[in-house]
């Protein structure tokens, strides 16, 4: 392919805020098309489902980032410790991403995470108390976001009054926008989540509890089945991971229902649609936009589209999930498709280990929310609502208003 990239332009607010127009031309435009995402980077955007569905399985593209020919994504990472941060199982290749996964791939069964429903319910509960008696509130700050950092946290056994640390952390870490990140500001954020995590380390080896930590360290420490560098990584891989695409799950499927009144009233008069519509969310308007990055490990052809090896190769999850060869009218919000195997969640190894969670969180604090708020509806035009830039797609704000109520949660 000889065109010039197509640019992404992170910097319009009007795209941030609704990429689908040009995803659907890019789409529309071919199979395979050269961009420019956030950041600055070139990536080769696969855009149509059953190509994308195949390359996530295809052993060619690598998710290592060292095997990209473009050294700037290795400069997007922290230059101190590097290999710190590059040894969890989102960035590695089997065998090691085999055995990574194994060690905690019994904390997010779906028969573990169900039994965390009371918890979640609870919590859920908890949060919403003092929001239902006021008639307003942020629903991505005072509901979507400390709902999956606190379960996450208390999986880990990680203490919840730390969660304003590690997320500020990490966002300067994981965010991205029109412009690459400044390596400063990213390496400052790594060093304090190292010192942090280390420390977290430091005190489950001391005072080992039933939680998900002290058995990584025990497997570290007992077992040798995974490094020094690779516990500092998994550690912060499941903070990071297990919040941030939830946080944007919850926000972004309230925000989306409010968009579609029709589909919040059908929800509200039966509960019982809730899984399938978590599963519409996902696939109308997902938690990660445009799509899941890999390397070619060498040269491989893409729907007859040459890709040299080191390119880096977006599968534009968010583009395939409205592909209308795959899904029936997709550009329509309906939250009783029964026919809806999206790829938000990613597809072949490397599917989301934490699906079952995320899911199941979404499912109890979208169908809470929705019981406990009524009335609820956008307190400012839809056209106010800040959006994240780029790479992970979800309001950073969400003010709404509802009718208040004096009566706490059920539990």
């Amino acid at each position: 392919m000889t065109e010039r990239p197509v640019l992404l332009p992170y910097a319009d607010p009007a795209f941030v805020a609704d990429p689908f127009p040009l995803y659907r031309q890019l789409r529309e435009d071919g199979p395979v098309r050269r961009t420019v995402i956030a950041g600055g980077l070139e990536a080769w955007l696969v855009t149509r489902y059953e190509d994308g569905l195949a390359a996530l399985s295809d052993s060619r593209l690598s998710s290592d980032v060292r095997d990209a020919a473009d050294t700037r994504l290795l400069r997007q990472l922290p230059g101190t410790e590097r290999e710190s941060m590059l040894g969890n199982m989102l960035r590695s290749d089997p065998p090691d991403h085999t055995r990574l996964r194994r060690l905690v791939s019994k904390a997010f069964t779906a028969r573990r995470v169900a039994g965390m429903r009371p918890r979640i319910q609870a919590v859920t509960d908890r949060l919403l108390d003092p929001i239902v008696a006021a008639g307003r509130a942020d629903l991505v700050a005072d509901f979507a976001l400390p709902l999956p950092v606190t379960v996450i946290s208390e999986l880990l056994g990680v203490p919840v009054d730390d969660r304003h640390d590690f997320q500020h952390w990490t966002d300067r870490m994981v965010m991205r926008g029109a412009e690459p990140p400044d390596p400063a500001v990213v390496n400052e954020a790594w060093l304090h989540m190292r010192a942090y995590v280390t420390e977290l380390i430091r005190d489950k080896r001391a005072r080992p509890a039933d939680d998900l930590l002290s058995d990584l360290v025990a497997a570290r420490d007992e077992e040798q089945r995974l490094t020094e560098d690779e516990l500092v990584a998994m550690v912060f891989l499941l903070l990071a991971a297990g919040y941030i695409t939830t946080v944007n799950l919850i926000g972004g499927g309230i925000a989306t229902l409010l968009a579609h009144p029709d589909q919040l009233e059908l929800l509200r008069s039966d509960p019982a649609l809730l899984p399938g519509a978590i599963e519409e969310f996902l696939r109308y308007d997902g938690p990660v936009s445009p799509g899941i990055a890999r390397f070619a490990r060498e040269d491989v052809e893409i729907a007859g589209v040459s890709i040299p090896r080191g390119a880096t190769v977006l599968i534009g999850s968010a583009l395939a999930d409205r592909d209308p060869a795959r899904f029936t009218d997709p550009e329509r919000l309906d939250i009783t498709r029964q026919d809806n195997a999206h790829l938000a969640f990613g597809h072949g190894i490397h599917y989301c280990l934490g699906a079952p969670l995320a899911r199941l969180e979404g499912q109890i604090a979208i169908g809470t929310a929705l019981r406990r708020l009524p009335g609820l509806a956008l307190a400012v035009p839809p056209e106010e609502i800040p959006w994240r830039p780029g790479g992970l797609r979800g309001p950073r704000s969400l003010p709404v208003t509802f009718a208040r109520s004096a009566g706490p949660g059920p539990g």
